[in-house]
C-alpha cells in the first residue's frame, strides 16, 4: 500500500520519542511534526536527519484505512492502548 499524499496522520497523530530537528525532545501526540511542509510532506524524506521511526513505518491497510479521517482514528486509538498519550 502507498501513503495517501496529503494525509500526514502517522506526523501528527502518535508521539515520536526521538529527536526530529527542530523538535529536539521528540514529539507528542496530536502535535503536527515540524518538518511538514504546508501540503504535509516531510522534510526530511529519504534525509539521514530523519529519525529512524519515521524511516521504517509502513502504510498499510489497518493503520491508513480507506481515508484520512479513519488513519487519525486508528493511530490516535493505538496512542491510547500503549499509554503514550499521557506523556
Amino acid at each position: 500500500m502507498k501513503c495517501r499524499i496529503g494525509c500526514a496522520a502517522c506526523c501528527i497523530a502518535p508521539s515520536i520519542s526521538s529527536p526530529i530537528p527542530g523538535m529536539s525532545d521528540g514529539k507528542p501526540p496530536g502535535i503536527r511534526c515540524i518538518q511538514l511542509t504546508d501540503d504535509n510532506k516531510c522534510k526530511l524524506f529519504g534525509k539521514k536527519e530523519r529519525p529512524a521511526v519515521c524511516g521504517s513505518l509502513r502504510a498499510s491497510v489497518e493503520m491508513c484505512g480507506t481515508s484520512d479521517k479513519e488513519a487519525f482514528k486508528y493511530l490516535e486509538e493505538l496512542e491510547k492502548i500503549t499509554g503514550r498519550d499521557s506523556q
